[in-house]
């Protein structure tokens, strides 16, 4: 019988009591903010944070998990009898926490021989952020509870997620992505004088512009249509909001009209979403058709 711990890091962006009745090992970001520095989710809400940013001249800077501190879990899960762990991290191509993950377990392995047949360290690139894994390493930790559990096949689960996953979303402003130069459609996108805001998809590890939007009252229809032409029918949808759910919530009543169904969760983006992408901005994660 396989004994089996799901771990990820605090940009899946799901709450501290989800991953802990979730028994999801997390691996937490350190954020600086205006010289405040704090452990993403275990220091600071999500609301505090979006404050902090809101009175902040500068965007937030973001800290990667260190191969040091990956090889410190890989030593207490070795130690509590797990004979799988696995990881799920932020997309390879926006940190190096995932390359950190690698390098610490090629380590861990070198230095604790006897560990090679006793436990196996599965470690899966989500290619995106936030929801994008949160929801499913969430659905991960219920299947890696059941008495028959197979690392191997959740594993297969979390792979496929992350190959058939996307975000459509709208950030209501583009300074952080701008200034972070972490999503380059953003960064190239040249509209916001005149009101004009795109809608990207985050895909794959990469980011582009799927529509432009004049005017907040065409937010909700632009990403409808973008929403409507990319999503696999039936299957679960997740909400993606910050600071502000409003337009989140008028999104999602149009979804039911459309789709018959509402979304599966919610998710507000944390510190280093935000830092990237804006504290204030609506969107969806799906499963992309024909992928």
């Amino acid at each position: 019988m396989q004994k089996i711990l799901i771990m990820t890091d605090s940009a899946c962006d799901l709450e501290l009591n989800e991953l802990e009745n979730a028994g999801i090992k997390l691996m937490s970001f350190n954020i600086l903010i205006d010289g405040s520095s704090f452990r993403e989710t275990v220091e600071k809400s999500k609301d505090e944070v979006y404050r902090l940013m809101d009175n902040s001249t500068d965007i937030p800077k973001t800290s990667q998990v260190t191969a040091f501190e990956f090889q410190e879990a890989y030593q207490q899960v070795y130690e509590q009898g797990y004979t799988d762990l696995i990881y799920m991290s932020i997309s390879s191509t926006a940190s190096k926490t995932y390359e950190n993950a690698i390098m610490a377990r090629d380590i861990f392995f070198s230095e604790t021989p006897e560990a090679v047949s006793r436990m196996k360290i599965h470690i899966v690139d989500s290619k995106g952020y936030t929801a994008m894994y949160g929801y499913p390493l969430l659905e991960a930790s219920k299947k890696a509870r059941k008495p028959d559990a197979d690392a191997k096949d959740i594993v297969a689960y979390l792979e496929d997620w992350a190959s058939r996953s996307a975000t459509y979303f709208v950030p209501m402003t583009l300074k952080y992505a701008k200034k972070s130069g972490r999503i380059s459609a953003a960064a190239a996108f040249a509209g916001e004088l005149l009101g004009i805001k795109p809608v990207i998809q985050m895909a794959d590890g990469g980011s582009k512009i799927m529509s432009k939007i004049r005017g907040d009252r065409n937010v909700i229809p632009k990403l409808m249509e973008c929403i409507e032409s990319q999503m696999t029918p039936q299957t679960p949808y997740i909400m993606i909001t910050g600071k502000n759910d409003t337009f989140a919530k008028q999104l999602e009543k149009e979804m039911i009209k459309k789709f018959g169904y509402k979304a599966e969760y919610y998710c507000k983006v944390g510190a280093a979403v935000s830092a990237n992408a804006g504290n204030d901005l609506v969107g969806v994660v799906c499963r992309r058709k024909n992928v």
